[in-house]
């Protein structure tokens, strides 16, 4: 149950009522952008509520169980404030949503209506939907670790304890040739073996794509030049030129934890948890599987 402030009540009681719904996002960057579905600016907290994005909102989806309770924005992919670029860059995946009722004569009657983040986005040529969950989304989330044979910390990270930024696990280079969209070869990496880098990451440092990093699919290496796949392409086109830092990769198992990184000790997987092969065995006469104790 929501307490409002006597002055809002008392305007909601008197029938005729003057009021817009006002979404202030804060991205996980720090940029807080306000849109409001009235005509005009309206201003609170520090945050000037916009209404040229043209957002509008679907009604509330809930429920009275544990379920997600979701809306939909909409808006339009010509706003300066939101564009397709941005939302391909992911600069709002997981953005932090409020979601007030304000009052337009007097935007000191309000009220929060709902928290939450933004989910999957949908887009048009033109326009793009935003689901916004509710803030129960976050009990869906696995919590706790996952009982696999390959290792389930991340390369690098507290529990993996491998430096990255150590001479043997880190390169620099720039594009040479681009081969397709995400795959071109590249300057710098000669003293890496083929594969050194796959499944590892790459951050530009120049150009258009500067400050942004990618997963990198393959490493190869024809003829002593390097030769790059991303898992995927980046929103703004690869050019001869960009300039890169490229971090080793690791496929997550035992064998690649001890002869790569020598860093078996931290390997924080288990490599001798039977798989689908011990469930599904059965007795035979012959090839080994007669029934007696493995």
């Amino acid at each position: 149950m929501k307490t409002l402030d006597p002055d809002l009540q008392a305007h909601l009681d008197e029938g005729t009522t003057t009021l817009a719904w006002c979404w202030r996002i804060t991205r996980a960057d720090g940029v807080t952008v306000g849109f409001t579905d009235h005509d005009r600016t309206l201003s609170f907290d520090g945050t000037a509520f916009e209404p040229e994005s043209g957002l509008t909102a679907s009604e509330v989806r809930s429920g009275s169980d544990l379920s997600v309770d979701a809306q939909d924005a909409e808006g339009v992919l010509t706003s300066d404030r939101i564009t397709e670029t941005d939302i391909l860059d992911g600069r709002w995946d997981a953005a932090q949503v409020e979601v007030w009722r304000v009052n337009w004569a007097d935007t000191g009657q309000r009220v929060l209506m709902r928290r939450g983040a933004i989910g999957q986005i949908r887009r048009g040529r033109l326009a793009f939907v935003a689901e916004v969950r509710s803030l129960a989304h976050v009990l869906g989330q696995t919590v706790g670790r996952t009982f696999q044979a390959t290792c389930d910390a991340a390369l690098g990270d507290a529990r993996c304890g491998v430096d990255l930024e150590h001479p043997a696990f880190k390169g620099t280079g720039a594009v040479i040739d681009l081969l397709r969209d995400r795959a071109f070869t590249a300057s710098g990496l000669g003293g890496f073996a083929s594969g050194w880098f796959t499944f590892g990451t790459i951050e530009w440092t120049s150009d258009a794509n500067a400050g942004r990093r990618a997963e990198v699919l393959g490493h190869d290496v024809t003829d002593g030049v390097a030769i790059l796949t991303l898992l995927e392409a980046p929103v703004r086109s690869i050019a001869e030129g960009d300039a890169f830092t490229i971090r080793a990769g690791c496929d997550k198992r035992m064998e690649t934890c001890g002869a790569k990184f020598a860093n078996t000790v931290n390997f924080r997987g288990f490599p001798h948890i039977p798989g689908q092969d011990a469930v599904l065995r059965y007795a035979t006469k012959d090839g080994g599987h007669e029934g007696s104790v493995l």
